[in-house]
């Protein structure tokens, strides 16, 4: 990501980075399976408290990523293969679709705190791609204000989650389970390209491939 130059194609693509890398669509159907058994009020604090972890883990990789990067002497092209090999390992479970039963009881045994943090919140909310995005971005960003648009973007696709997960009841009254199933499968197959293409891209930023190839 170049951001010397703030423009609208910047902007575009970061938001589309950022509603796959933390938006609602990869955490909807794990979010409807656990939570099932429980009440509208508690799926609803539930959605608070997964939007509320994924925000602020986001904003503190945003903010360390650099210097963690500087740290372990690791660089963006290393970050991104990383992320696109954990990516596809959960891509690949969502192509394959429902082939594992759940346990009907589900909602009473778990606490709904700890499945808020994990795995709602981190990986399924903020996934690799979110993960990857925000720590290159930590150290590709050159001003402040890039560094706002990065944060502001973070903010307004959290806002979004939030009005989708604690409204989680009326939202699902709409959805058929058939239809879940199917954009399931779809989604876990683009997102398999996406890894792919961050594995790629890794590669290319490592100097191992051609650049031109990785783009």
């Amino acid at each position: 990501m170049d951001f010397t130059v703030i423009d609208v194609g910047l902007v575009a693509k970061l938001l589309l980075l950022l509603l796959i890398g933390m938006g609602p669509k990869i955490a909807l159907v794990p979010f409807l399976e656990m939570t099932q058994k429980f009440d509208a009020e508690t799926k609803a604090k539930i959605g608070r408290q997964m939007v509320l972890t994924g925000v602020v883990t986001a904003l503190i990789l945003f903010a360390s990523g650099a210097i963690l990067m500087r740290l372990l002497h690791i660089t963006g092209g290393a970050v991104a293969v990383a992320g696109g090999i954990v990516l596809a390992l959960l891509a690949l479970k969502m192509a394959a679709g429902p082939i594992e039963k759940h346990d009907e009881d589900l909602g009473a045994l778990v606490d709904p705190a700890k499945i808020a943090v994990f795995p709602l919140a981190v990986p399924y909310m903020l996934n690799p791609v979110g993960i990857t995005i925000l720590i290159i971005a930590s150290g590709e960003v050159v001003s402040i204000a890039s560094a706002a648009l990065v944060v502001a973007l973070v903010l307004l696709v959290a806002a979004f989650d939030y009005v989708v997960f604690t409204n989680i009841d009326a939202l699902a009254k709409h959805m058929k389970p058939a239809s879940l199933v199917i954009s399931e499968v779809v989604f876990g197959i683009l997102l398999t390209a996406v890894a792919v293409q961050l594995f790629v891209s890794g590669l290319g930023g490592l100097g191992i491939i051609a650049k031109s190839t990785a783009h």
